[in-house]
């Protein structure tokens, strides 16, 4: 987590972006949920709109293991931003697609039918705050089902004489 520290004489503030939709549902294989509270921010001069810190795209990602019989670890999201004409805008210095990892202790790990949150905190390209210019997030999640199976086999047999 990023802690800010205001100049001196300087006042800062937050400028908030709506995004529309602001809540969508995600489904990949055997994993489904929603993206929640979608909003970009950054952090603004007060009165010469000079950034401060830049725009962060956040919201909460819920996901939800939908197999009866197979456990998923969940190895990391990556979020892409898609511009008009299908290209990838990408964001900072890095020019890298943000990641969103899952490697905390315990919390990477979906049993059946079991879910979780995760918070969405990443990276936004500056250039896609511009109208018209954002076409589409794309959230890209990269998992391992469980490597076991389970089967039934049925052996036909007889108790008693032999025939």
């Amino acid at each position: 987590m990023k802690v800010w520290r205001e100049p001196p004489g300087v006042s800062i503030e937050d400028k908030v972006y709506p995004v529309t939709p602001p809540s969508m549902t995600v489904k990949s294989g055997m994993i489904t949920g929603e993206v929640i509270d979608l909003k970009v921010t950054e952090r603004v001069e007060k009165g010469s709109d000079r950034v401060i810190s830049p725009a962060r795209l956040t919201g909460t990602l819920r996901l939800q293991n939908t197999s009866a019989s197979r456990t998923v670890r969940l190895v990391e999201g990556r979020v892409r931003f898609i511009d008009a004409q299908g290209q990838a805008i990408r964001p900072g210095a890095a020019r890298t697609d943000p990641i969103i990892k899952f490697t905390r202790y315990g919390n990477e790990w979906l049993d059946p039918d079991q879910g979780a949150s995760y918070a969405l905190d990443v990276d936004f390209p500056a250039e896609a705050l511009q109208a018209n210019r954002l076409k589409e997030i794309r959230l890209e999640l990269t998992y391992i089902p469980s490597p076991f199976r389970g089967e039934t086999v049925n052996f036909p047999v007889s108790i008693g004489a032999d025939e």
